[in-house]
């Protein structure tokens, strides 16, 4: 049992080695942090729009945004799940890098497809929230 223990030397060499998955994983969620915080902002916004009555003659041309709203949500959705099933990918290589190392095997199999995922979906995140950032800001939305 105690063969199987790697030594001191071994674990820091893992550890080291988990560190570039680790920053990856971090990264991505404070991705899904910030989208989510957009997200709510935007759900709140449209909430706040259907509020307005249709017979309101000084807002009522407000809620003509909400359509925009909603594809900026859209977006936002899309990206936030892009960016989860990146961090999914993150874990996984990171689980398989660290068992792989732990165990001695010599070859992490995957590891690098799981990266090249892992990365493709972040791409994917990224291009749906530099659209939803265009889409951003407009003249409606500073009316109450």
């Amino acid at each position: 049992m105690l063969e199987f223990v790697p030594e001191i030397e071994r674990l820091t060499m893992i550890f080291s080695q988990a560190t570039a998955p680790t920053f990856f994983l971090g990264a991505v969620a404070g991705l899904v942090s910030l989208m989510s915080a957009r997200l709510s902002a935007i759900v709140a916004r449209i909430r706040a729009l259907n509020g307005i009555a249709q017979d309101d003659p000084v807002r009522a041309h407000l809620k003509g945004d909400i359509e925009r709203l909603r594809r900026r949500a859209r977006l936002l959705n899309r990206a936030i799940v892009a960016s989860l099933v990146s961090g999914i990918c993150a874990t996984l290589l990171l689980a398989i890098v660290f068992s792989a190392e732990f165990f001695g095997l010599k070859y992490a199999y995957g590891a690098g497809m799981l990266f090249v995922v892992a990365t493709f979906f972040l791409g994917i995140a990224l291009i749906c929230f530099a659209k939803e950032a265009r889409m951003g800001l407009a003249e409606a939305d500073e009316y109450e």
